[in-house]
């Protein structure tokens, strides 16, 4: 106890200006560390957003390889379906053609049933032919060659399929290519 009154007895005896400047000093330095710990805040606070964000930026490409990978497993034969179309197609306008030949008819006949097989399995695993003749064109399923004018028909419908058209699962694969109808009231005025 004595030691504290020793110390309040310096201290009362320790001018004025002296205990201002020290509690000014004093002051500074609690204002520069609040400015320093102010600054660390806000360091700290700028690194938490910058972790968040990375973190769920690595789950957005998590997700996007997942999808990409679920996507290409699901139109992994896309290709392979594609490139089998024009021989199968060309096989059956083989089989389709008529002849008077009996022995002939019956290779076809057997040559139809395997072809007609080729498109059962394919149609299984997601092809799907598109309807276009008589439809309303639509150029996202269908390519137009060429354009008739028949005033008697609907105007915009395909009236020929020069070529069949098909999607696999959701995608197409090949447009149709048709012959489309179009016609105005203005045609043949001129």
């Amino acid at each position: 106890m004595e030691d504290n009154k020793e110390k309040e007895v310096v201290r009362n005896q320790v001018p004025n200006e002296d205990h201002e400047e020290h509690d000014e000093h004093r002051k500074e330095r609690k204002s520069k560390y609040k400015e320093q710990i102010e600054k660390l805040e806000e360091e700290i606070k700028d690194l938490k957003d910058k972790y968040l964000r990375s973190i769920a930026e690595q789950e957005n490409i998590k997700k996007r390889i997942h999808n990409e990978r679920i996507q290409e497993r699901k139109y992994a034969s896309k290709n392979l379906v594609g490139d089998i179309l024009s021989p199968l197609e060309q096989m059956n306008k083989i089989v389709s053609m008529k002849t008077d030949n009996e022995l002939l008819k019956n290779f076809l006949i057997g040559f139809k049933m395997v072809n007609d097989q080729f498109y059962t399995v394919l149609e299984k695993e997601g092809l799907k032919e598109i309807d276009a003749l008589n439809k309303p064109f639509d150029p996202n399923y269908h390519y137009a060659l060429e354009k008739l004018s028949n005033k008697d028909l609907p105007n915009g419908i395909n009236l020929e399929v020069i070529q069949k058209g098909y999607t696999y699962k959701d995608q197409l694969l090949r447009p149709a290519m048709v012959k489309i109808n179009e016609w105005s009231d203005e045609n043949g005025k001129e």
